[in-house]
């Protein structure tokens, strides 16, 4: 008897220390199949982005690394090859992604929108006029009750301060869209300024903080202050947006819905590696500072199991993240264009010579 109940006993710790076994090889297997993707670049739709990577690794267990570095930073990144994409709101042109080989696609839409810190103004009624934002930017209005805006404004008191300049101090895709739009709009800010990722900013009476973050923080803490941030930073710092004049002679708000409108009519099927800007298109209900953010990667991959874990958390992405993006007020590619964008994918992305998407 003691002795059955001695070998049962050891027919238990047996099992026990198994199961145990099992379960630091189950854990061992479960580390091994955690894929993790790395990515750098825009701060522009960082909020989406980061969203996104939250949840996709809940559902798949697939960890996704994103540095919000700006732009400039996220193209330089991949192509040095340091990460697996690099994000930019600034398109490359069809000529700099073959001298890279890389290929671009546009993963979220949104706005670029003026904020400003003036006390007892309520958010969203100070109208500016394109000729008048890109003045205040090249430091020819300095004062917030100067003619020009009060003419705009007639209803509103707007106080005898000085006019603060904020920008950006990084490379940025957030301030390639909104140059773009100055040297539209101005043909002063055209030849003395242009547009870029970064320019020589006149100087007026600014300041420069680094990423959509660090532009929000100064205006919301210097009394005065104008800059532009993506609308969602406007949005979750509760600044204060203006209305801006459009091409249509329209004053109007930023929103998804005005977003949606500059984007209706956009012909990505004919733009040429998908380089299409947004800002000052036409529309009686169009956002004029309305941009494209771009995910960049390698045409010809190293790793075609990495390559793919990346392809398909961009397809979840476009997929099932729609909701999400409005949630965040952000304008999510619509289904005919990132069908068309993962036909490239198959036809543009390889390793080894092979597809690497091939859904």
């Amino acid at each position: 008897m003691r002795f059955r109940m001695f070998i049962i006993a050891g027919l238990a710790l047996a099992l026990s220390l198994g199961l145990v076994a099992c379960k630091k090889q189950e854990g061992k297997t479960a580390k091994a199949q955690a894929k993790v993707i790395n990515g750098a670049g825009a701060t522009f739709p960082y909020p989406i982005y980061a969203q996104w990577a939250y949840k996709y690794e809940k559902l798949t267990r697939t960890k996704i690394n994103y540095q919000s570095i700006g732009s400039g930073g996220g193209v330089a990144q991949i192509k040095a090859k340091t990460v697996d994409f690099g994000a930019s709101d600034a398109p490359l042109t069809p000529e700099e992604l073959n001298e890279s080989g890389l290929i671009q696609f546009p993963m979220v839409i949104g706005g670029v929108v003026p904020v400003v810190n003036l006390a007892n103004i309520i958010a969203g009624s100070l109208k500016l006029s394109p000729e008048v934002l890109a003045d205040i930017y090249l430091g020819k209005i300095k004062k917030w009750n100067d003619a020009r805006i009060k003419q705009l404004n007639p209803g509103i008191n707007l106080p005898n301060k000085s006019i603060t300049v904020v920008h950006r101090a990084d490379g940025s895709g957030t301030t390639w869209i909104f140059t773009n739009y100055l040297s539209k709009v101005s043909d002063e800010w055209k030849e003395k300024v242009g547009f870029g990722k970064a320019v020589a900013w006149p100087k007026a009476n600014n300041v420069a903080g680094k990423g959509n973050e660090g532009v929000a923080s100064f205006v919301k803490n210097v009394d005065g202050a104008i800059g532009y941030v993506e609308f969602a930073y406007a949005l979750q710092n509760k600044m204060n947006y203006v209305q801006l004049k459009n091409k249509e002679g329209k004053y109007v708000k930023p929103m998804i819905e005005s977003f949606q409108a500059a984007a209706a009519n956009a012909d990505w099927v004919n733009a040429p590696c998908y380089y299409l800007v947004l800002t000052d298109q036409p529309g009686a209900n169009s956002w004029p500072i309305t941009g494209a953010s771009f995910i960049l990667m390698h045409k010809k991959q190293q790793d075609k199991k990495q390559a793919r874990t990346v392809l398909e958390f961009f397809d979840w992405c476009y997929r099932h993240g729609a909701d999400l993006a409005v949630k965040l007020d952000y304008v999510p590619v619509p289904e005919e264009v990132y069908n068309l964008v993962e036909a490239t994918w198959k036809k543009e992305i390889k390793a080894n010579g092979q597809p690497v998407w091939d859904k």
